[in-house]
C-alpha cells in the first residue's frame, strides 16, 4: 500500500515521511520521494521518537504484517503481528500523535467480506461488522479496536476492500494456478475489492479533507465468489476452479475461508464517493483483474 500512497502525496505536493521496520527498504522509499526512517511500531519509544522527528500534520496509519504464505485455516496465528500492530501500534501511534500536536490520524482498516451476516449482502458504514469466524475472532476484534480508537481520537478510518494490484496480487494468483483456491459450496458469499492505487487515492482526499469516521474504500461491485473467482481463474489463464461441498471445506481450509466463501458480506462506497468526491479508475474488478492480468 505504502508503495502506490507515498508517489501520490509527493505529485500532489506534500512532504512525505515514510517508515520501515528495517534499512533494507530505505532506498526504495526515499526513491519515491519520501524521507525514509526505520520505526519499530510495537515500540513506543520509537514510535515517539518518530514522529516528534518528522513533526507532521496528519498521520496515516498502514502498519502490517501481512507476509508469507497465506493460512485461511490458522487466520489469527497469520495476523498475530498484524493483530499487535493495529492495537498496541494504534496506541503507540495515538499517543505520539497526541505529544506532538498532530490533530489529524487516518488508518488503514478492511472491508472485504467481513459485514455483519445477517439481512443484505451489501453493508454500509452504518451495519456493524461481523465478530468473526471462529478462527478469525482475534483478528477481527484487532480490526474494531483500530477503528473504535481512531474514531474516538476525531480520525479518519478506511476500510479498503480486498486489495489488488502491482505486489498485491501475486499471491492470490499462484493458488488459482495451480487449483488450490477451489469454490466452497455455491460460492455465496460476497466480496468488495479494491484496486490499490484507488484505495491510495481516497487515502490522498481523506487526508487533504481532513475527513473524520469510517468509510467503505471498496469498488462498484461487490460480487459472490461464483462470479469473481471463475473469472479471476479465466483472466490468469487457468483452470475452472474445482468445487468442494462445505462440510468438506471446513476441516481442510477453516471456518475463515467457508465463510468468506459462504456467507460473506460486500460493502457499499456510496459514502466515500459522496463525501470525500471520491472517483475510481477501476470502478469493477472486471477492469481491474483485465488489466492486471493482460
Amino acid at each position: 500500500m505504502g508503495r502506490r500512497l507515498v508517489p501520490q502525496l509527493v505529485a500532489r505536493g506534500h512532504q512525505v515521511t515514510a517508515t520501515t521496520t528495517g534499512p533494507g527498504k530505505l532506498h526504495l522509499l526515499q526513491q519515491l520521494g519520501a524521507e525514509a526512517v526505520v520505526m519499530d511500531g510495537l515500540d513506543a519509544a520509537s514510535v515517539g521518537e518518530s514522529v516528534a522527528a518528522a513533526r507532521p500534520d496528519a498521520i496515516v496509519h498502514q502498519m502490517t504484517a501481512i507476509a508469507g504464505k497465506p493460512d485461511m485455516k490458522h487466520m489469527d496465528r497469520w495476523f498475530a503481528q498484524t493483530i499487535r500492530l493495529r492495537t498496541e501500534g494504534t496506541d503507540h501511534l495515538l499517543a505520539a500523535a497526541e505529544a506532538t500536536g498532530v490533530s489529524h490520524v487516518v488508518a488503514q482498516s478492511y472491508a472485504g467480506w467481513n459485514g455483519i451476516r445477517r439481512g443484505g449482502w451489501v453493508k454500509t458504514e452504518e451495519d456493524p461488522l461481523d465478530p468473526g469466524p471462529t478462527n478469525a475472532r482475534k483478528g477481527w476484534e484487532a480490526i474494531r479496536y483500530v477503528e473504535d480508537a481512531v474514531v474516538k481520537a476525531d480520525g479518519a478510518v478506511l476500510r479498503y476492500g480486498w486489495l489488488y494490484g502491482p505486489g498485491a496480487t501475486a499471491d492470490l494468483i499462484e493458488p488459482v494456478r495451480k487449483r488450490q483456491f477451489p469454490l466452497v459450496g455455491g460460492g455465496t458469499g460476497y466480496t468488495s475489492w479494491v484496486h490499490l492505487d484507488d484505495a491510495a487515492s481516497a487515502t490522498v482526499l481523506a487526508l487533504e479533507q481532513r475527513a473524520r469516521g469510517v468509510f467503505n474504500i471498496v469498488d462498484d461491485e461487490p460480487a459472490p465468489v461464483s462470479e469473481w473467482l471463475p473469472y479471476l481463474a479465466a483472466r490468469a489463464g487457468a483452470k475452472r476452479p474445482m468445487r468442494v461441498p462445505t462440510w468438506l471445506a471446513r476441516p481442510l481450509a477453516g471456518d475463515a475461508a467457508v465463510t468468506m466463501m459462504t456467507e460473506g458480506r460486500g460493502f457499499s462506497n456510496a459514502k466515500a464517493k459522496r463525501e470525500l468526491g471520491w472517483e475510481l479508475r477501476y470502478p469493477s474488478w472486471r477492469l481491474g483483474f483485465e488489466e492486471e492480468l493482460a
